[in-house]
């Protein structure tokens, strides 16, 4: 049996989350983050990429940021410390939910119920998406754990990784996005962009209609970021791909030592353990993403002397 996470050593900055210790608590909490996720799909007007859908790091945990709801606005906030989501519209109306052990159907009735209490209307599809079995959210009494230390570590490596990818972010001068979490896939993330369109995505993602990976790769890009394992890559890791993927892109050597590309999940990889056990995590984290950049960008003959921000 795994160690519960609440047995684990807790480090100061980059605490230990194997995945196996958490993972019933990773599964409801993916479905909480889809829910409300699923909120910002309906209430925000659309940009490039479905950027108008992601979530933020605060400090205390992702937030929604302020949603239009007719001539008001309202945020939906995770708070982690707390254990509370938090509704919050701009008159100051406010509505609490715990985060405590609940299956995904009843924190789904709750959060529905809030909204409604709020005056607010947003159409949400109730079935997940990028997930293999798309159980439907008033039917899901499967997915009721919460581990708050687990959630806590999460959210802990989470505030390193926006810190982290925001110093990455800084040194590119092209089309770039935020840095920010798609509940989708439960991964913070930030991407490139070479300028250039890109040929159509194959689509493929499950339970999840290929426009919306058209949308999201329409541009030939450079992604990096950090989730907490699942599918081809049981534990947490740092991830870097490009789409289109260049010639020569997988079996070009990666730095720092550790990382290695994954054919199965088709992305480069970096172990948390190993970036955790470096000398120097932050610059250790740094050197991938550049280093997964620079193959993609050199591979892919990008400009990168009007990208690229001189040091």
């Amino acid at each position: 049996m795994p160690a519960p996470a609440t047995d684990l050593p807790r480090t100061a900055v980059w605490p230990p989350l194997p995945l196996e210790a958490w993972r019933d608590t990773y599964a409801t909490l993916h479905m909480w983050l889809q829910i409300v996720g699923k909120t910002r799909l309906a209430l925000a007007p659309m940009e490039n990429h479905w950027w108008q859908v992601a979530l933020y790091l605060t400090p205390r945990g992702l937030t929604t940021s302020a949603m239009p709801t007719g001539t008001r606005t309202l945020a939906a906030d995770f708070d982690f410390l707390d254990h509370q989501l938090y509704l919050r519209r701009s008159d100051g109306a406010t509505r609490a939910i715990p985060l405590a052990p609940r299956s995904v159907a009843d924190f789904y009735a709750a959060y529905r119920d809030a909204l409604g209490s709020l005056g607010v209307e947003a159409r949400i599809r109730p079935v997940p998406v990028e997930v293999e079995r798309a159980v439907p959210f008033p039917e899901d009494r499967e997915h009721s754990a919460y581990d708050p230390d687990a959630v806590a570590r999460c959210w802990q490596i989470l505030v390193q990784v926006d810190r982290v990818l925001k110093r990455f972010r800084g040194r590119f001068l092209g089309k770039a996005s935020p840095v920010h979490f798609f509940w989708g896939s439960f991964d913070m993330a930030a991407t490139r962009f070479s300028g250039r369109t890109a040929p159509l995505h194959p689509g493929g993602a499950p339970n999840c209609p290929d426009y919306v990976m058209h949308e999201a790769y329409s541009h030939e890009c450079s992604s990096c970021g950090f989730w907490p394992g699942g599918g081809a890559i049981a534990a947490p890791a740092f991830y870097a791909y490009a789409y289109p993927e260049p010639p020569g892109y997988a079996d070009h050597p990666v730095r720092p030592d550790g990382a290695y590309y994954s054919r199965e999940a088709r992305e480069f990889i970096l172990p948390y353990e190993a970036a955790r056990a470096a000398a120097a995590p932050d610059e250790a984290i740094l050197d991938f993403y550049q280093s997964t950049y620079e193959i993609a960008a050199d591979l892919g003959h990008w400009d990168r002397a009007a990208l690229d921000r001189p040091a």
